[in-house]
């Protein structure tokens, strides 16, 4: 479609019906429209929504296990699973995010073994929802954070 704009485009201007200063600005603005296929290069939808916001919700779904129990550990999961395929940066996020939930498990049922590690299994799931923010805004972002102190399980 963008191809069939710039043709029309070419076009009116080979026929001086605009100037060159028109053709350039109206090239450059179907050239950057959000909408362009060229703009969106490797950031397939996913369920609709941009690669980005998906990317974020993979982490803050992680806090539905708060309402729903393992609701958590399987949306996240589930999200993973059904683009890991089609996107890399979904598998890449989705690894990560897996790694971190296998690894802080294993850090709180080893801190709840003992007695002085219930303090310390609160301070890591504190520690934890932390991570999960700042991990969901540097997805927002386009950017990949790995969750400190995992041990990678997934590679």
């Amino acid at each position: 479609m963008k191809y069939e704009d710039l043709k029309i485009l070419d076009e009116l201007r080979e026929k001086g019906s605009i100037s060159e200063e028109e053709y350039q600005r109206e090239k450059e603005r179907i050239l950057n429209d959000p909408g362009n296929s060229f703009s969106n290069a490797g950031k397939k939808p996913l369920f609709g929504l941009e690669e980005n916001t998906y990317l974020m919700l993979m982490h803050l779904t992680q806090f539905a296990g708060a309402i729903v129990p393992l609701a958590g550990f399987i949306i996240p999961i589930l999200m993973w699973t059904t683009n890991k395929d089609t996107n890399a940066n979904v598998d890449k996020h989705g690894k990560n995010i897996l790694n971190a939930m296998i690894s802080y498990a294993i850090y709180a049922v080893v801190f709840c073994i003992t007695v002085i590690g219930i303090p310390l299994a609160a301070l890591l799931g504190v520690a934890y929802t932390i991570f999960m923010v700042i991990a969901a805004v540097k997805g927002n972002n386009g950017e990949y954070w790995k969750y400190p102190f995992t041990i990678q399980f997934i590679k």
